[in-house]
């Protein structure tokens, strides 16, 4: 830990040029860029279904618990987005208080979630756009076309306007959440959502059943604290981030655990159909009565990925932004446009890193789960990364300001514990197929950002 006077000071908009448009973001703003990067929407479409194979009637406890994992890393973040704020997401505070080392480790993990998950929604994308319209669009050229518009159409809306971006993923979010919820609640014969008394036996709430699910049901939540990266854009930064960060939390953690709910009883019995399924709620529609319903939920699931593909360009871009100006990328990535006020240089360096990966693999035949599966496990590789290492800074940070107590330290184990626990659950080392490369491949990137970065802080500084 470096001693009080080498302590780095708080980044504040107002003390750092930063070159982006400052106190335009409102709260529900701020609470759309956290919202809209951990997807909801594709939760009760692709992960729900899985949680539900792995844990069946103990889903929804998976889900509680997890939320109970997401909101303890969420208050470990609050305790520096109380008090500081800047482009720089979790890498700023990281760096803060570990230093440079631990900082860019933090810093690349994040920058690959953040390119990673925009990166695998447009499998999602993909995946629905190609159920809505089939034809060419079934074939790589067409997929790889879906791929290229989403990342394309994302980049522009990020490189002009972030208060258009921001208003244009809250209401997409909303509009896709209340869909989902009004398909669960839809009353028909036979399918009318009620008490189902099998989701509250003792067995259900047995440890196995409930492990089974919670690593998957944990991934649902990676990107709620991306809010932190609009540092210099939010209004009263040091209050909306908070509870943009917290309320993502606390508001997708009832939905999921809702939608896992509703989820099993409405298939319980027929889960054979969440095995085979690629739109489940879409053939809940048609269960129900309401197959009109069925193409509107496509076109809202499809939209609500693109809404987190341009939520992760947007923290990315912020965040190169600020590790640039902190030296440790090259010094374009830290200007800002003139007139539109953004990090256009890092947003489109975003946009291409996040369409080249996901464009070469369709144009080799994978398909949109293929994409959301593997680049989403990378992603979410340098998600806990990152908690991690924010979860070490945060007992630091109080520690040194004298705040530090002995229930704070048995929190930060808990949660250090629980994020190491979901990390090893996720390597699948042992795999056959392309999973089993998926960890080196992190590895490997993060490695290879970190030296670079310290080098090029090095030249940067001796230049």
């Amino acid at each position: 830990m470096a001693p009080p006077e080498q302590a780095v000071q708080p980044y504040l908009p107002a003390q750092q040029p930063f070159g982006l448009r400052t106190g335009i973001l409102s709260q529900w703003e701020t609470l759309a860029q956290s919202l809209s990067s951990i997807a909801p929407t594709a939760s009760p479409a692709m992960i729900i279904p899985l949680v539900i194979a792995g844990s069946g009637r103990s889903s929804w406890l998976s889900y509680l618990l997890a939320t109970v994992g997401a909101l303890l890393v969420a208050l470990h973040v609050n305790v520096f987005a109380r008090d500081t704020a800047s482009p720089g997401s979790l890498y700023a505070f990281v760096h803060e208080e570990l230093g440079v080392w631990a900082g860019l480790i933090a810093g690349w993990g994040l920058l690959v979630a953040y390119i990673g998950t925009a990166q695998a929604v447009t499998g999602g994308v993909m995946e629905y756009t190609q159920g809505l319209w089939g034809g060419w669009l079934l074939h790589p050229v067409g997929g790889f076309l879906v791929v290229a518009t989403t990342i394309a159409v994302a980049v522009a809306l990020a490189y002009r306007n972030v208060e258009l971006s921001t208003r244009f993923m809250l209401w997409i979010e909303a509009a896709s959440i209340a869909l989902i919820v009004l398909v669960f609640v839809f009353p028909s014969h036979g399918q009318s959502l009620a008490y189902s008394a099998g989701q509250f036996t003792p067995p259900a709430f047995a440890l196995n059943p409930i492990r089974a699910g919670l690593i998957l049901a944990t991934f649902s939540f990676v990107g709620f604290e991306s809010a932190t990266a609009l540092g210099a854009e939010a209004k009263n930064p040091l209050v909306t981030i908070p509870r943009a960060v917290l309320a993502t939390t606390i508001l997708s953690g009832f939905f999921f655990v809702f939608c896992a709910y509703a989820e099993f009883s409405a298939f319980s019995g027929r889960l054979d159909l969440l095995d085979v399924n690629s739109a489940p709620l879409q053939t809940l529609a048609r269960m129900k009565g309401i197959a009109w319903l069925a193409p509107i939920l496509s076109i809202g699931a499809g939209v609500s990925f693109f809404a987190c593909a341009l939520a992760c360009i947007t923290a990315s871009a912020r965040t190169a932004l600020f590790i640039s100006m902190q030296g440790s990328l090259p010094h374009h990535l830290g200007k800002a446009h003139v007139t539109n006020q953004t990090p256009h240089i890092a947003v489109v360096v975003s946009g291409i890193a996040s369409v080249a990966v996901p464009g070469c693999l369709v144009l080799r035949h994978a398909s949109g789960f293929d994409l959301y599966n593997w680049l989403g496990t990378i992603a979410t590789f340098g998600f806990v990364v990152a908690y991690i290492f924010v979860v070490v800074a945060a007992i630091v940070r109080l520690k040194r300001k004298g705040r530090a107590n002995l229930w704070n330290f048995a929190i930060a184990t808990v949660t250090i514990l629980f994020l190491g626990w979901a990390f090893e659950g996720s390597l699948n080392l042992g795999a056959s197929g392309p999973e089993k490369w998926l960890a080196p491949i992190f590895a490997g990137i993060v490695a290879i950002g970190v030296i670079f970065g310290v080098w090029f802080r090095k030249t940067y500084s001796d230049g």
